[in-house]
């Protein structure tokens, strides 16, 4: 696909500027539901997103297997790949895993690849250093690392992003530390492009000089996301705030209790977007109660048909 084209004067924005992580849908039985990822897909992006993230935590990656993944990204691909960047998931914290998925995602047709530290297992640095370039290695893609020490038990330091960054297929980060000021000096010194791995983080980010978010809460806000950084691109930056302003309760909704797959599973749910809310054990679906109140949430931020903002609470996992 032709990639995103930066706003004049914008940062250098590899996969866009607003992406989603993307749920992975799921049939009662808890099969992987390709259908309802592709109606999915396409109502992201029509809805403002510029890049979908496929297999990462929000993917629920951990528990969704090889052949399922490349079947989402080749699904997920041919429905818009013309339109939005594809960006799948190579996270494992066994190194062989990771580049099997990253050639999969390639051969499936994936505009880039996410590869986050390895997880659980605490390596050196020097051990995500030679992590991050086998797995960059091992196909043509672009890269963006995903640095989230609250998940992974370790956190990238600002040497070793010194030494990846030199390395031609990694372009990007996403950054999920919540230290703005780091990731100002660590934007400067690698050229890196950097997202914001929190949704309550974008305008700081972009403040500093970051490409955009790789959201949870964009599921249901994209187009508010979206003019978030249109208006600031444009210099608005009271108008983005405003905009952002709407939507720092469904963050909230969605990202407060951190179980973020369960909630936007539900969130879609209750916008009518997925039938089910269907998750894959250890996780489990949201509550009734959970429902109810999102139901609310969405409804005060006007993020609801009119339908549905008046069906009855309670809808049901399946």
């Amino acid at each position: 696909m032709v990639l995103p084209v930066a706003t004049l004067g914008a940062p250098a924005r590899p996969f866009g500027a607003v992406l989603t992580a993307m749920v992975t849908p799921m049939t009662p039985d808890g099969a992987v539901d390709l259908d309802a990822a592709v109606k999915l897909a396409k109502k992201l992006v029509d809805d403002g997103n510029d890049g979908l993230v496929l297999s990462g935590t929000t993917g629920e990656s951990p528990t969704t297997h090889a052949p399922e993944k490349a079947e989402l990204v080749a699904a997920v691909v041919a429905a818009v790949g013309d339109r939005a960047a594809v960006v799948a998931g190579a996270g494992s914290n066994d190194t062989v895993h990771a580049i099997r998925m990253a050639e999969q995602a390639a051969e499936e047709g994936a505009d880039g690849l996410l590869v986050v530290s390895p997880y659980y297992s605490r390596p050196s640095q020097e051990g995500l250093y030679r992590h991050f370039a086998a797995v960059a290695d091992a196909t043509d893609l672009p890269v963006m690392l995903y640095d989230i020490p609250g998940r992974a038990g370790v956190r990238i330091q600002p040497a070793t992003f010194d030494r990846i960054a030199a390395h031609p297929r990694v372009v990007a980060n996403k950054d999920a530390t919540g230290d703005v000021y780091a990731a100002a000096k660590l934007m400067d010194a690698t050229g890196l492009a950097w997202y914001s791995g929190d949704d309550g983080l974008l305008l700081p980010f972009l403040a500093h000089g970051g490409a955009g978010v790789v959201s949870v809460s964009a599921h249901v806000a994209a187009a508010r996301f979206a003019d978030v950084v249109r208006h600031w691109d444009e210099g608005d930056h009271t108008g983005a705030l405003d905009i952002f302003r709407t939507i720092i309760p469904v963050i909230d909704a969605l990202n407060g209790a951190g179980f973020q797959a369960v909630m936007a599973k539900a969130a879609l749910q209750v916008q009518g977007v997925l039938e089910h809310r269907t998750m894959r054990l250890p996780l489990v679906e949201a509550s009734d109660d959970d429902v109810a109140a999102l139901r609310v949430v969405l409804a005060q931020a006007g993020l609801l048909p009119v339908a549905a903002g008046h069906a009855k609470a309670g809808t049901g996992g399946h």
